[in-house]
């Protein structure tokens, strides 16, 4: 989930080692997630909190590249959106995100508007690698940190996958189709100690307008396995595979704390 976009896009949820957790406030929760790609190799590490106070909610990201990984692809970002609570919906307020790869700067930044108008300030790389998207076409959008959010919420409140949401970023605009797999029981692996009931989600990526830099290419489906860990409205991913130009990664979550 690192080696492009695929990491900021995907990572959301990844991570491995023994799962651990531990109490924290009443409405934040932190995950720190392990990504490894082939033969096993510890590729990226995902940090990741979201906290809910009164109609709100924030989100907020960091990834880092890993061992023979980051000689490759050297990447560190940091991501954050915050919006509105809504019953089951979201309605996000801000998003921004600063992404440093192979020595190059990126910065996304895009605001909402009431009426679903999203005006996008982010600054790409070069002028070539500038995507062009028309108004409409991003009307009524999310960031992709709320998209994962909005999947979380729902399966705590309906125990289901099924879900589209449009997502633009700044840097692409895609829909994101989750749909039910099945119920399954995970047992531990050589990554996670974690065992038990979860409920598995497929993920397609339609692009509708798909990013120039093809440096940036991502995931286009993968498998998230979601439980309940927590108290409160939302189910937490635990493993995840993901198919990439880069071949299979896995991800396993590693610690959580709230």
């Amino acid at each position: 989930m690192i080696f492009a976009r695929f990491a900021i896009a995907a990572v959301l949820l990844l991570s491995g080692g023994a799962f651990t957790a531990s109490a924290s406030e009443a409405d934040r929760v932190d995950a720190r997630f392990e990504v490894f790609g082939l033969a096993g190799l510890h590729v990226l590490t995902n940090r990741t909190s979201v906290a809910e106070a009164g109609n709100q909610y924030a989100i907020a990201m960091d990834l880092d590249t890993r061992g023979l990984a980051s000689v490759f692809v050297d990447l560190t970002s940091h991501s954050e959106a915050n919006g509105a609570l809504a019953g089951e919906t979201l309605r996000p307020e801000a998003y921004r995100a600063d992404v440093r790869r192979n020595s190059v700067d990126r910065h996304y930044g895009l605001d909402y508007q009431g009426d679903g108008t999203v005006i996008n300030s982010s600054t790409p790389s070069s002028a070539k690698n500038l995507l062009l998207v028309a108004a409409q076409q991003v009307r009524g959008s999310v960031d992709q940190l709320t998209a994962y959010l909005l999947l979380e919420r729902q399966l705590a409140s309906r125990g289901t996958c099924g879900l589209v949401v449009s997502v633009f970023d700044g840097s692409g605009l895609y829909n994101l189709r989750f749909t039910d797999i099945n119920r399954d029981l995970l047992t531990a692996d050589g990554h996670q100690n974690f065992a038990g009931p979860a409920q598995l989600c497929e993920v397609v990526r339609e692009e509708i307008a798909a990013n120039p830099n093809k440096n940036e290419d991502t995931y286009r489906r993968g498998k998230i396995w979601y439980a309940r860990l927590v108290a409160g409205d939302r189910m937490i991913p635990v493993r995840m595979e993901f198919d990439t130009a880069f071949g299979g990664v896995k991800g396993y979550l590693a610690e959580l704390r709230g």
